[in-house]
């Protein structure tokens, strides 16, 4: 039933806000991300827990967890792992990189060249990893949940159209509020430290497969024909924006229909409405859409092209 998603992610709502405050939106669109099967991209400047709720989600969930830190050095085979020859069995041993995980944290992923963010894409489309030709499988809830800062550029490398695609979601965490920051302060000054998050009295979710029972309870839930053409005309209209160079392509209408179920589901009913597809159009859609350089100059933004497009776009009765 939704209402087992729905309690499941109040849950994971109420033991996150011990950590982070004032990113509610944020997180909603995280756990969108892990409901939907997807991956997020999560953009903000430093300081603003972008970490620390990945990390503080893991724990409640009960999944494994891995952090990259993204380098211009890094190499594919630090990801994935490689085959090292035992000199005692006279055979080669698979040592496993941090991508063998559930939730992965791909820190700064934009510091790292092409050739090492390629090596996410098999695992992000495919769940599994090759290695010397062999196929090895990753868990069943692997998710990346990759961050970048938007205010550095000097010795950054832009994701190719390729990888910003496969991820479902683009997630915007700004500044928190000033009463929120207050509230920040106020815990650190009463003994809050981040770094000893153990200390933190977190309750992880009680069954260690509730992500997998959520996941199905979305797949469950149903899209009308009538809001699956709604969906289908928003992305369709992004390709004939005067603004836009290039629009989104067929997997953005996949990726609408899953992130309007999960929130759906979390919403705790069992049938999509226009409003879900509505609120997760901007995530789902920002980074999909190449802009031309003229609407750039003039100061549009992507998000102001998809708001201009549910603002035209007939909604469904």
């Amino acid at each position: 039933m939704p209402e087992t998603v729905a309690s499941t992610v109040e849950h994971i709502r109420t033991e996150l806000r011990k950590v982070i405050v004032g990113q509610d939106d944020a997180i909603e669109q995280i756990l969108i991300a892990l409901l939907a099967e997807g991956h997020a991209l999560i953009e903000g400047v430093p300081g603003t827990a972008k970490t620390l709720t990945v990390k503080t989600l893991s724990r409640i969930i009960n999944a494994s967890f891995s952090r990259i830190q993204f380098t211009p050095d890094l190499m594919p085979s630090d990801i994935t792992g490689t085959n090292v020859f035992n000199i005692a069995t006279s055979n080669f041993n698979l040592r496993r990189g941090p991508i063998f995980t559930d939730i992965l944290l791909a820190d700064e992923i934009n510091r790292t060249p092409p050739k090492t963010q390629a090596a996410l894409l098999e695992a992000m489309e495919e769940r599994q990893v090759t290695i010397d030709g062999e196929a090895y499988p990753l868990p069943s809830i692997f998710t990346v949940l990759a961050t970048e800062n938007p205010i550095e550029y000097e010795g950054t490398y832009p994701l190719p159209e390729a990888q910003l695609d496969r991820f479902q979601l683009k997630i915007l965490l700004g500044y928190p509020g000033e009463e929120h920051e207050r509230e920040i302060i106020a815990r650190w000054n009463d003994g809050f430290n981040s770094k000893r998050l153990d200390e933190v009295d977190i309750r992880p979710l009680q069954d260690p497969a509730a992500i997998i029972h959520c996941r199905a309870e979305v797949a469950r839930a149903r899209m009308e024909p009538g809001v699956q053409h709604y969906a289908v005309d928003l992305v369709r209209r992004t390709r004939a924006h005067p603004f836009i160079h290039y629009g989104a392509s067929p997997r953005a209408s996949v990726a609408l229909l899953l992130c309007s179920k999960a929130l759906a589901a979390i919403r705790g009913r069992e049938f999509v409405t226009p409003d879900d597809v509505r609120d997760v159009a901007l995530p789902v859609l920002r980074h999909r859409l190449t802009l031309r350089a003229e609407a750039e100059l003039d100061g549009v933004t992507p998000d102001s092209v998809i708001t201009d497009i549910l603002k035209s776009a007939e909604v469904p009765r």
